[in-house]
């Protein structure tokens, strides 16, 4: 790992097997991460930043004003998302109860009365995964019609930088828990992004057109979930 400076801002270069350079900015401070091939020089890296700068600080600032990234303790009152919409935390203690039931814009959770937010973060996010799992297998089955590929399994789980990744050789494909929390249509761009890749594993132009073909308003909704820091 180097570090090396552009404009003020620190990036950090990560070495990786990969062909290609990928940015990424981490939230909620809006570190910057290069991660790069083992033959690309330095020099290279430094020119592919800089003509980056503009974008890493419009990125940065998002990532520092993002709400979503507003510390939750779990609490009755509390504010969530599901699906797109707002929905209040409704706690209730119990000795004996624990889960998720949603009614009616209401989270009620259910916990023992020593939890720790920690504890009570767990069963939400269990939760989110619980109705992932009950989403997703509609748009596989609908979309394997259409694309003419199979899925041979997919799994969830909270990612930090991706909103979902795609193992071509094994035809599974994995979705970041946090979709629980966006619109139904930008859940099914990303079911249909990484079948996508189960046809073609690069984002070329190969993809690029495969994606207009599949979903011609891709680059919206891929626009409007860029907007959405993880």
């Amino acid at each position: 790992m180097n570090i090396i400076e552009v404009e003020n801002i620190k990036i950090e270069v990560l070495r990786k097997p990969i062909r290609n350079m990928y940015l990424r900015i981490y939230p909620p401070d809006g570190k910057v991460v290069i991660s790069a091939p083992h033959f690309i020089t330095v020099k290279a890296i430094r020119s592919f930043a800089e003509r980056k700068v503009g974008w890493i600080k419009k990125q940065q600032q998002r990532s520092k004003n993002s709400i979503r990234y507003v510390p939750k303790n779990f609490l009755s009152g509390e504010v969530h998302t599901v699906f797109g919409k707002e929905a209040i935390l409704d706690v209730n203690l119990s000795d004996k109860r624990r889960g998720v039931i949603y009614k009616d814009g209401v989270i009620h959770l259910y916990t023992g009365f020593n939890s720790s937010a920690d504890q009570r973060e767990k069963l939400v996010n269990d939760w989110y995964r619980n109705i992932l799992k009950d989403s997703i297998p509609q748009y596989i089955i609908k979309w394997e019609t259409e694309m003419k590929v199979s899925v041979a399994d997919f799994r969830i789980k909270k990612m930090k930088t991706r909103w979902g990744t795609c193992n071509n050789r094994d035809k599974r494909i994995w979705i970041n828990t946090e979709l629980a929390k966006m619109p139904p249509y930008l859940l099914e761009y990303i079911v249909v992004h990484e079948m996508t890749h189960l046809i073609e594993p690069s984002h070329n132009k190969r993809f690029r057109s495969l994606m207009d073909q599949f979903l011609p308003n891709w680059r919206s909704l891929r626009k409007e979930l860029r907007d959405k820091s993880i």
